[in-house]
């Protein structure tokens, strides 16, 4: 059953104490029981990811984006890689593109703009293919979180996170530098490395 523990295996355990590293005993009493929340983030927490940041607006390259080094800068301060960063227009072909191009070798791609309501809006619709699952609490985290700071303005986002069939990490975000640095420090963040690491488990 689950949590009883079978004494003849307790006591082979103490034997294999005798002969084995601590740190092996110490996995092999850690896996008696389940592992929990804290157990996975502990798991996770020496892993780096690696990230990929794609902007996608209409403004001209030259012109001052503060989301992206925004989001580059925060990634990097929280011990990840950034390998790629980049800006696509609004256009739903080129979007795909640059996310197919920007998933090669990544755990964890952003994408910034495009998640509003109005008709340029495209991201979502050019993301949601893209995805084997979603997972909506990271949406309705970040929608609370945003009605602190911009009141019911919040409901106009459509933030998202969700994996790949390959099992890559996928965020879109709104484009303002705030919304970027809310949902990355506030939501995300403090669970990208359990994230990855329960969708490198099976893998």
């Amino acid at each position: 059953p689950v949590g009883h523990v079978d004494p003849h295996c307790t006591a082979s355990i103490l034997g294999l104490s005798k002969i084995l590293p601590g740190s092996i005993i110490d996995r092999v009493e850690s896996l008696k029981g389940k592992m929990g929340h804290h157990d996975h983030k502990q798991a996770a927490e020496a892993r780096t990811i690696r990230c990929a940041v794609l902007v996608v607006s209409d403004r001209h390259r030259d012109e001052k984006n503060t989301s992206g080094p925004a989001a580059e800068a925060l990634l990097k301060e929280a011990g990840h890689e950034v390998v790629s960063s980049g800006q696509v227009g609004n256009d739903p072909a080129q979007i795909r593109e640059a996310i197919e191009a920007a998933l090669k070798g990544v755990d964890f791609l952003l994408t910034i703009g495009g998640t509003g309501p109005s008709s340029k809006d495209v991201t979502i619709e050019t993301v949601r293919p893209l995805l084997s699952r979603e997972l909506p609490g990271f949406g309705e985290s970040f929608r609370r979180k945003s009605e602190d700071e911009i009141g019911t303005a919040a409901i106009l986002t459509r933030a998202l996170l969700g994996v790949t069939p390959g099992g890559c990490a996928v965020a879109s975000l709104p484009g303002s530098e705030g919304a970027v640095r809310l949902g990355l420090s506030r939501v995300l963040l403090p669970e990208l490395k359990h994230l990855v690491w329960d969708l490198g488990r099976y893998k």
